[in-house]
């Protein structure tokens, strides 16, 4: 005969379930699984749906709340007209942008190409504007109206002014005014293979993505702290040279020096994969969810990958420039379009990451040596 219980009724008996009355052992039965009680399964589906909430909000909250504040501009012309156009802007758009006046136009230039502002007005007998469309389209499109702005004020001025001429006899009857074009000039495009920018934006999400899920196996793969340290190097080496290979190589992403750009990527997923690693080390699976979380849900969504980090609400902007994902794109359009600007925050931010990563996995094997000598 076949020995039941309540929970057999919910699955089939297996073989050595079924004793024989005949035999003298006794019966050999797989442990019943017990249902999941009521208030856990509940639990469960609210917290998986807040964990999509939460992933939903920090991808789209930094685009749904951008806002143009304090976009560095300069100025350069004769001090009463660069006055006069400050006072338009504040007027126009109140806080949207921090300006810096120069002498000349060449001092502008050589700001734009260092990064020390995102475009400029320059004003005088022919006014233009400057821009640089390797800073992302959002900033040419907004220097662009500007010109068409400045453009139509001044031909109004200028209307105006041949009005007053002709009401005081100075110009005849019929006197047509200058017609008045500011010219557009692109100071740093982008390159012909990457004409809109989306190729550098898009590039920033699977280096994160793939420096997080290098850290993640490498945690789960490999054992010892020595040779996961190895392994991180030659992940981030292989992967450097792979993905610098196909975004400048391949499709041309990245501009300038193939090598220097490497190391830049290299350093980059290094940095992810090892900070994943020595939180790893130091608070075992949780210190993997630290890491993941860090990276993807904060470092990502406020790394101004897509749009100028003056585009984000606060000070969030500044700050995902301290997290890997913003200083690696930072890094890689410096390096790509603007040679001349102060590139040495990203480096030293993705070299302080990748010292946390591998201070944690150092202190993890030392902390493991101490737990089994002590065993011992």
């Amino acid at each position: 005969m076949s020995i039941s219980t309540e929970w057999d009724a919910e699955r089939p008996a297996t073989e050595s379930e079924t004793v024989s009355s005949h035999g003298g052992g006794s019966p050999a039965s797989t442990p019943p699984v017990a249902h999941t009680p009521w208030g856990r399964a509940i639990a469960l589906a609210v917290g998986a749906a807040a964990v999509v909430v939460v992933i939903l909000l920090a991808f789209l909250w930094p685009t749904v709340t951008s806002t143009v504040k304090d976009l560095p501009i300069g100025i350069a012309g004769p001090s009463a007209q660069v006055t006069a156009v400050e006072k338009q802007l504040d007027r126009a758009a109140d806080g949207a942008f921090a300006v810096t006046s120069y002498s000349n136009r060449q001092t502008a230039v050589d700001a734009i190409q260092k990064r020390d502002v995102y475009g400029a007005i320059v004003l005088g007998d022919t006014p233009e504007v400057l821009t640089a469309s390797a800073n992302g389209a959002a900033v040419s499109q907004i220097l662009n109206q500007v010109a068409t702005t400045l453009q139509a004020q001044a031909n109004a001025q200028a209307a105006a002014a041949v009005e007053q001429a002709i009401a005081a006899g100075r110009a005849p009857v019929g006197a047509k005014p200058p017609t008045i074009t500011v010219k557009v000039t692109d100071i740093v495009p982008l390159a012909s293979s990457d004409s809109r920018g989306l190729g550098l934006a898009a590039s920033a999400f699977p280096l994160v993505l793939g420096g997080m899920l290098g850290g993640v196996l490498i945690s789960l793969l490999v054992a010892g702290s020595w040779r996961r340290l190895i392994t991180v190097v030659l992940y981030s080496v292989a992967g450097g040279l792979a993905v610098t290979g196909i975004l400048q190589g391949w499709f041309g992403i990245l501009q300038g020096d193939f090598w220097l750009n490497a190391l830049a990527v290299g350093l980059s997923m290094f940095a992810t994969a090892a900070f994943v690693v020595g939180m790893n080390a130091l608070f075992g699976r949780v210190g993997i969810a630290i890491g993941a979380v860090l990276t993807v849900l904060v470092g990502n969504p406020i790394s101004a990958a897509a749009q100028p980090l003056q585009f984000l609400v606060g000070p969030w902007g500044a700050i995902g420039q301290w997290f890997v994902p913003g200083a690696s794109v930072s890094l890689l359009r410096d390096l790509s379009y603007f040679p001349s600007a102060d590139a040495l925050l990203p480096w030293l931010v993705l070299l302080g990451w990748a010292a946390v990563g591998v201070v944690g996995m150092l202190a993890g094997h030392f902390r493991n040596q101490e737990v089994t000598e002590a065993a011992a």
